[in-house]
């Protein structure tokens, strides 16, 4: 788990808090391309999904080679570097860390060594008893090389690889709790699986007439020319080699519990789950939002760019129209040049303008997906009143958050979740918007079109699909001693940063 501390904070500015993204991997198999090449493409179409370290390991049939580096998938890789992984099959990764700190050793794909030779692993998701794995493996004399889950996952699968990609895989998935979706390269074949709950998606497909694909989503393969085909299935596994592409069964699905949030916020817009294009889902939550808590206002502004499709969504039922009130900068991405502290105090505006004739005098509906801390929420509502906005109506397309997730995103501890700590009532008077309206558990789902029995719901109810184990939740639903410690001082005094 990260590590954090708080410190208190000398104004009420603070930078995004929404959750932090996951991981992407990839997997590709293209008998006449150089795979290297149509990795990194789709790697960077993954890129949302991990911004802090990416990597490539491809396979020329005999051996495996291999390039990570932090930063973004453009900064790792050039022309130069690509040409040197020559090879018809990769896996990628783009990363960001839920387990392990973020650092080179614990970029993935993980490399290692088996009977069947070199092999790399792309791992998406979070196990759950990763320590007590790794503690019987190393009481067996197995030597670790980073603090990550994932090196914990692929020396279970490399004990095994000769035996068959099924059964290793099988035993994977017979110790591993958890999420996890995985690709492999091994020298002669690629894999992919997912485990027995689907918790973190993984779609294959086809590239040109002989070639394959394996993607976090869908979006990754316009971008290289490839077509996606199906979502593998929870505890599903493909094996594609020269002889084409073949599935069988790992585990028994346990529970189809693909994550809620994946369709709210962390998978892109033009990406399809469940069949469903997740941009077409996101403007039906909109809509439900609509009829779940209309407005007296003028018009509906999204928060750019993830709250646009809802925004037009709650514009079509309720009337009002769509206006941009503010618009976000495509340069301000993650630099490496930190802010003094006059331009840190502007938080958000850093990155988003306001277009303060669309907003003066106005009643405003503002469409966001979530509220995590508050606080970016909190800026957004000041930003609209500072523009002339007479009111500020903060309508979210998430249910309130107030359990932290354990199987692979990287959010606050329950004792930082705002939704956790405050009343709806609470909430709206912190962020200082006029009202406050979330959407509920069953219109999320219904926009979605399946019922809730497909999906993990566990940072919206507590209900978690995979029992967690006491200690991780115990230092999870507790609040960090600072906090007691601090516990004079209002929630917008609190500043939390990552070490």
């Amino acid at each position: 788990m990260p590590r954090v501390r708080y410190t208190v904070q000398v104004n009420d500015l603070e930078l995004d808090d929404r959750p932090k993204e996951e991981c992407g991997v990839l997997g590709v198999y293209s008998p006449h391309e150089e795979a290297a090449r149509i990795a990194f493409f789709g790697l960077f179409a993954l890129q949302h999904r991990g911004q802090e370290s990416a990597g490539i390991a491809v396979s020329d049939g005999h051996k495996v080679r291999m390039h990570k580096d932090m930063g973004l998938v453009n900064q790792v890789f050039n022309a130069e570097i690509l040409s040197g992984l020559p090879g018809h099959m990769a896996v990628g990764h783009t990363r960001y860390s839920t387990m392990g700190a973020s650092v080179l050793r614990n970029a993935q794909p993980v490399f290692c060594q088996s009977l069947v030779g070199e092999i790399a692993v792309a791992h998406n998701g979070n196990l759950i008893n990763a320590r007590e794995l790794r503690e019987e493996m190393e009481a067996e004399g197995e030597h670790f090389e980073s603090t990550s889950d994932s090196e914990v996952l692929a020396r279970i699968l490399v004990r095994h690889l000769h035996d068959g990609p099924e059964a290793a895989v099988r035993v994977v998935m017979a110790k591993a709790r958890g999420a996890y979706s995985v690709t492999v390269l091994t020298p002669r074949c690629l894999i992919g699986f997912r485990d027995p709950a689907g918790i973190r998606p993984m779609t294959v497909g086809r590239l040109g007439e002989d070639g394959y694909l394996i993607a976090s989503e869908t979006c990754a393969f316009g971008p290289v020319g490839g077509v996606a085909g199906q979502e593998l299935l929870p505890g599903e596994m493909v094996i594609i080699d020269q002889s084409g592409m073949r599935f069988a069964v790992g585990a028994e699905e346990t529970k189809h519990s693909m994550c809620l949030f994946e369709f709210i916020y962390f998978a892109r817009p033009d990406s399809t789950m469940y069949g469903s294009l997740l941009y077409d889902v996101r403007e039906r939550m909109g809509r439900e939002l609509a009829v779940e808590h209309p407005a007296d206002a003028d018009i509906v502004v999204p928060v750019p760019d993830s709250g646009i499709p809802a925004a037009l969504g709650y514009s079509a039922v309720s009337g009002l129209p769509f206006r941009e009130g503010m618009t976000k900068s495509r340069y301000i991405h993650r630099t490496f040049i930190a802010p003094d502290q006059r331009l840190r105090e502007l938080g958000v505006r850093m990155k988003l303008t306001p277009l303060i004739e669309h907003i003066k005098n106005q009643r405003v509906v503002l469409v966001d997906d979530s509220i995590v801390r508050g606080t970016t929420t909190k800026q957004l509502v000041r930003l609209l009143f500072d523009s002339g906005a007479r009111e500020v109506h903060v309508r979210i397309t998430a249910p309130p958050i107030k359990f932290p997730c354990f199987y692979g995103i990287d959010m606050a501890s329950k004792g930082e979740l705002a939704a956790a700590r405050m009343s709806i009532e609470q909430l709206c008077e912190y962020v200082g918007a006029t009202s406050l309206g979330f959407l509920s558990i069953p219109g999320a789902v219904r926009a979605v079109g399946r019922d809730e029995s497909h999906f993990c719901l566990a940072c919206f109810n507590g209900e978690y699909p995979i029992p967690v184990p006491s200690d991780l939740k115990k230092h999870a639903f507790d609040d960090p001693p600072e906090v007691g410690a601090l516990s004079a001082l209002s929630p917008g005094q609190l500043r939390l940063i990552d070490d």
